[in-house]
């Protein structure tokens, strides 16, 4: 058995699925990428399940992040001030 658990494992990615995949892998190994695959994995278990007080009924998630959520909101608006710093430098 493999060490790496996606070893050998195929799967479609859309092409900005893939762009995200290469892009992920050309950051050389450090400190820092330790950071951003750690950031990315907690934002894509939120996404996945934002636990928002929007819950519906049967226990679903709500599937839409809307600017009434608070929840999605704290989150997109963080998102909106990375992506802000980020283009500013």
């Amino acid at each position: 058995m493999s060490a790496d658990p996606g070893a050998g494992v195929r799967v479609a990615l859309t092409a900005a699925e893939w762009e995200l995949v290469s892009a992920l892998r050309d950051v050389p190994g450090s400190p820092l990428k330790q950071r951003i695959d750690e950031l990315l994995a907690e934002l894509v278990r939120f996404a996945r399940d934002p636990r928002c007080t929007e819950i519906q009924a049967d226990g679903v998630p709500c599937t839409a992040t809307t600017p009434d959520c608070e929840s999605c909101r704290k989150v997109t608006d963080l998102i909106d001030t990375l992506k802000g710093r980020l283009a500013a430098r």
